[in-house]
């Protein structure tokens, strides 16, 4: 029984997997050896179908011709996508464009959000989030060089920036830079500034190898310098000083959004998983799923995904009724709990297939490259486990200072 399903869910959700088992996984053996560019056209095509079926932007409120979902029911949707590397962009959700859409809708002036915004919503083009500096501890985001300078009627920007996830092919940036270095409040230095990419102050440096791989312009972290990079001051998005509390604004629901997807690519890989176990013959008509090593690999997967989906809809559910402030703590268990479950389904289902699970003649080597990292942005591991502890031991009268 899924306790978070609702009536609408049960409407869009048989759609979403159709399309994604229909038309997207079938794309995938042959996509994931390409350049985006190159099967952008074929996705785009998916992308229209998409739009003709009222399931595009799900996340998005029925104003701004999404679906009308709260949080929960978007994550039950996220899942879904999870299951293919191509399923978010195919519905025009897919980080850290997601992430920006909602930044603009909620803090952006009217005219950054008719430059910006209104192409990003219909698919014409993507964005970037630029905040980690590779001279600082990522973990941190109150500590940073990069600087926004008033001259006049624009901002002057230089810094350092890296893991600027999709910056090849994006067509603006959404940059984090300190506007009141000298503010005693840590948290109020910093703000959130647009920066388009035709910018002449804008250099991509390059897309930071990852795993043995090189990246294309859509699964790239691009090292970005911004040098005397000249933009208006109305590209301010929202109030100075704003930069630290808008980043949290877009990380709680963000962190749902990960996790959720995380789960489906979980249920993709356990079902290749036990499509191995039960296909495959290890002689004298043994299947390899007999042998109880599998059997204890597919049972401990089943028990920790079924728990992590059940505490990440919880989470949404209570960040829908008392905002993502309520859900701090929440928040930070999932983040880490479902980053462990995925590495290690991920791991189980590539034992399963032994020598294949490495190839990527699957899916799944593909993921295990690309989501270690999982562990590590939006607040590693360490981090999320040292505030749920705090808050814990705050209870039996600890206190404990944040370093």
């Amino acid at each position: 029984m899924n306790l978070f399903l609702t009536p609408k869910l049960e409407v869009i959700l048989p759609k979403i997997k159709a399309l994604v088992e229909q038309q997207i996984i079938p794309l995938e053996r042959d996509f994931l050896h390409q350049n985006f560019s190159k099967i952008k056209p074929k996705l785009d095509t998916i992308r229209q179908l998409v739009k003709k079926e009222g399931l595009w932007n799900p996340h998005l409120s029925t104003h701004h011709g999404g679906l009308g979902l709260s949080l929960a029911e978007f994550g039950q949707i996220s899942e879904l996508l999870g299951h293919s590397p191509y399923g978010h962009y195919c519905f025009n959700c897919n980080a850290p464009d997601i992430g920006n859409q909602e930044l603009l809708l909620q803090n952006a002036s009217d005219d950054l959000k008719n430059e910006f915004l209104k192409p990003l919503l219909q698919g014409a083009i993507r964005s970037c989030f630029s905040m980690t500096e590779p001279e600082f501890a990522g973990s941190n985001p109150t500590e940073m060089a990069t600087t926004a300078v008033k001259e006049g009627d624009f901002y002057i920007i230089n810094g350092h920036k890296w893991f600027t996830s999709s910056a090849d092919g994006a067509s603006f940036a959404v940059v984090m830079a300190n506007t009141n270095p000298d503010a005693k409040n840590k948290y109020q230095r910093a703000s959130m500034i647009v920066v388009p990419t035709n910018n002449k102050g804008f250099e991509l440096v390059c897309n930071i190898p990852v795993m043995g791989e090189s990246n294309d312009d859509y699964f790239s972290h691009g090292e970005v310098r911004y040098t005397n990079c000249k933009v208006p001051l109305k590209n301010l998005i929202g109030i100075e000083g704003a930069g630290f509390s808008l980043a949290q604004q877009r990380l709680g629901p963000g962190r749902i959004h990960h996790c959720m997807r995380w789960i489906g690519i979980c249920e993709r890989a356990f079902d290749l998983m036990c499509q191995q176990a039960v296909t495959r013959d290890l002689g004298n008509g043994i299947k390899l799923g007999q042998k109880q090593s599998i059997q204890n690999f597919i049972a401990e997967s089943r028990a920790e995904i079924n728990a992590a989906r059940f505490m990440v809809l919880h989470t949404a559910s209570k960040i829908d009724k008392e905002g993502a402030k309520a859900a701090r703590i929440e928040i930070s268990t999932i983040k880490f709990f479902v980053a462990n479950v995925l590495q290690r389904v991920l791991d189980r289902a590539i034992q399963t297939h032994g020598a294949l699970g490495i190839t990527d003649y699957t899916v799944l080597a593909f993921w295990y490259r690309h989501e270690r990292a999982a562990r590590i942005y939006d607040g590693p591991d360490e981090v999320h486990k040292s505030a749920l502890a705090r808050q814990i031991l705050k209870h039996y009268g600890l206190e404990i200072k944040e370093l």
